[in-house]
């Protein structure tokens, strides 16, 4: 299936000059979005994962049932003030300024196999930030996998370390 022709296209949005990967499209069509989700399962499938950590907000949507289909648990990382109980911190540097994600102390064990699954790989900030937090707290990143990655951000090149797949590529 290409998926691909899913993915709406949103010129000038959020400000001119972008051009939006808006996967709402994708996600309304029941077989593109089974077809996404299965695609990621398969290639996590003999990694022994034991949790899938989804990043704010569109990780919550790809990471979810893809740690459903391969018998793993799931945890969000959020934005600050988000989660009720004691929570790790980790502060990235974006373009202007910086940015902060949490995940709860209790989230993961020292050990446990984590997969990072989201909807895009673009400069890798929010990704690499993400992969601290897991192993900040003792867990050991085997794989991440997105449904959509823009190579011309070279974010792939911040996780270079990582087992990384994409299922559409920009």
């Amino acid at each position: 299936m290409n998926i691909e022709q899913k993915i709406r296209s949103v010129k000038d949005y959020p400000k001119e000059g972008i051009d939006f990967k808006d996967i709402t499209t994708l996600l309304k069509d029941k077989d593109a979005f089974k077809y996404s989700i299965d695609e990621i399962a398969k290639y996590l499938k003999d990694k022994n994962v034991d949790l899938v950590v989804g990043p704010e907000a569109r990780g919550f949507i790809m990471g979810t049932p893809v740690a459903y289909a391969i018998n793993a648990g799931f945890v969000p990382v959020r934005k600050p003030g988000k989660l009720p109980a004691d929570v790790e911190s980790f502060e990235y540097d974006l373009e202007y300024g910086t940015d902060t994600l949490e995940i709860h102390k209790d989230a993961i064990l020292e050990g446990q196999r984590v997969a990072i699954v989201d909807d895009l790989l673009a400069t890798g900030g929010t990704t690499r930030a993400t992969a601290k937090l897991i192993e900040k707290l003792g867990g050991k990143v085997v794989a991440m996998a997105f449904l959509i990655e823009l190579e011309f951000l070279n974010g792939r090149d911040k996780v270079s370390e990582y087992d990384i797949k994409s299922l559409v590529k920009y």
